[in-house]
């Protein structure tokens, strides 16, 4: 029941006013237990965060992925450059010459956008060279493992057709709250509405309105991989035609234990255009994955990249004055 239940929380949280009760009645269990249960996986940094998942990109920030070449003895070093930077929500060191992945996000108002800032944290930690990686199609962002061992190897990616809405200071306030992670008491959201002073309807359907827009992808929990039993995640990038870049990347993002699929920019010393991340409990049964994939995918050639240290995965912080106090220190530098 607990797998069941770490699998339910990562797929559709309920949005009410007691969503463990709702959780709790579709198992066939009591609240008291649910809540017991991710408590203790919460202690064990099972579960990572609960929270509103937000798309960056549809928030007004610029993002990208990028990869640093750094010299060995200067990783360390480098990594508190990075790390420092407000809009850093992953960083990995990866089995490759480009050894350190991150991914950087800058907010709508800032000064030095993207490219700048980016100069600045390669010139800051002595970069040998460096790629940056933006999204130029995205065909699926979902974590989340399977923990049951039930799930199919396919899935189908809907297509959502989202709604325009026009934030308001009280979508603002709103998205500043439910970024963070909740509490697992009976009401998790109480406190919410009571600093905002508003009634759970008018939370909910502010919710609601920025799930159909697109703005929220989803609320749920998000689990430490490794924590979890998942210690074999593999960013395996493709060599693919750049016009079957679509059509491959739809079949990538069809397998279950790929959780992230996107097109991106190919460069002279970087020809792999199609990124998928893909999750296993061990090598072995990652690579067959991989190899599964690889019998469906056109691609010139291909290549699995482990992660050998996690440096960072937090939330990115939306609307915080730390991105303009990182800017006005560097810019005065």
């Amino acid at each position: 029941m607990r797998q069941e239940l770490l699998s339910k929380i990562q797929k559709k949280f309920p949005l009410v006013a007691r969503p463990f009760q709702v959780i709790a009645e579709e198992l066939g269990m009591s609240e008291a237990d649910v809540l017991a249960i991710l408590k203790e996986e919460k202690k064990n940094n099972i579960i990572r965060q609960t929270s509103a998942i937000f798309d960056t990109k549809r928030l007004g920030y610029h993002s990208s992925l990028v990869a640093f070449k750094i010299a060995p003895n200067a990783i360390d070093h480098a990594v508190n450059i990075i790390n420092a930077h407000p809009g850093i929500s992953h960083n990995y060191e990866r089995n490759h010459d480009f050894n350190i992945w991150f991914t950087l996000a800058v907010a709508p108002d800032s000064t030095l956008g993207l490219e700048k800032t980016l100069e600045i944290l390669a010139a800051l930690t002595h970069a040998d060279d460096y790629i940056m990686l933006p999204t130029l199609k995205l065909f699926k962002i979902s974590v989340k493992l399977n923990t049951t061992g039930n799930d199919t190897k396919k899935e189908k990616v809907a297509k959502v057709q989202h709604k325009n809405i026009e934030l308001t200071p009280l979508h603002h306030q709103v998205i500043q709250k439910v970024q963070h992670d909740i509490e697992m008491t009976s009401e998790p959201f109480q406190q919410i509405i009571t600093e905002l002073d508003i009634d759970y309807e008018t939370f909910f359907n502010i919710l609601i309105e920025l799930q159909e827009s697109g703005i929220m992808r989803r609320f749920a929990s998000i689990l430490n991989h490794r924590k979890a039993g998942f210690n074999a995640n593999a960013m395996v990038v493709w060599d693919i035609d750049e016009h079957e870049g679509e059509r491959m990347g739809e079949k990538a993002a069809a397998f279950s234990a790929v959780s992230h699929c996107y097109l991106r920019p190919k460069y002279e010393n970087w020809p792999y255009n199609l990124f998928t991340m893909v999750h296993g409990k061990t090598t072995e049964e990652t690579n067959g994955i991989i190899e599964e994939m690889r019998s469906e995918i056109n691609s010139r050639s291909y290549m699995p990249l482990y992660s050998s240290r996690e440096f960072k995965k937090v939330r990115i912080e939306y609307f915080s004055p730390a991105f303009a106090a990182w800017e006005a220190k560097h810019i005065a530098q």
